[in-house]
């Protein structure tokens, strides 16, 4: 049984983030950077509600801001052929994609884990790190907690569409 956000404590998590307790009566006004929170936390949840997921049963929603404030919603969706399944945070990436929004203030990810909060697989990581590495990551539990990071810190050291734009070497002499 989760917890109700008041029987959260305020921890700090070992690389310095902190794991905040999600307030009960969230709104939809995104005045502030918590609001925004509240909202994602929330839609993310709500989209967990929608997961086909009938081989793994589990359940994965995500809730996505874009710098102009519309949200994308995306939760994952199974397959028999295992490998054509997608994930929660892909769904709502491409959903905005597909609408014409490519820059992103946030994304959060909700599941049913009740011990750790839910982390992006490496495909997931490196689909959101294609649109930049400085927007926030928020990891929740279902007991309200979340843990804030970024793509970055997600995914340390990674290759982007920069990288392609680099200079190269074709030809590599091997000193013969």
């Amino acid at each position: 049984m989760a917890l109700t956000p008041e029987d959260v404590p305020v921890a700090t998590v070992t690389d310095g983030s902190r794991v905040v307790p999600l307030e009960s009566g969230s709104t939809h006004s995104l005045t502030s950077e918590k609001d925004m929170i509240k909202t994602l936390l929330h839609e993310c949840l709500q989209a967990k509600a929608f997961a086909y997921c009938p081989y793994s049963k589990f359940r994965v929603g995500a809730a996505l801001m874009t710098n102009e404030g519309n949200i994308f919603v995306g939760c994952n969706v199974e397959n028999a052929c295992y490998n054509l399944g997608v994930c929660a945070e892909r769904t709502a990436i491409q959903k905005a994609i597909s609408e014409g929004h490519m820059n992103f203030r946030a994304i959060a990810i909700a599941s049913d884990l009740e011990d750790q909060f839910i982390s992006p697989c490496g495909a997931c990581r490196q689909v959101m790190r294609e649109f930049g590495t400085e927007w926030d990551v928020f990891l929740s539990r279902p007991d309200g907690s979340y843990l804030k990071m970024t793509v970055d810190e997600l995914l340390p050291m990674s290759f982007g569409p920069e990288d392609l734009r680099k200079k190269k070497v074709f030809s590599v002499h091997n000193g013969c």
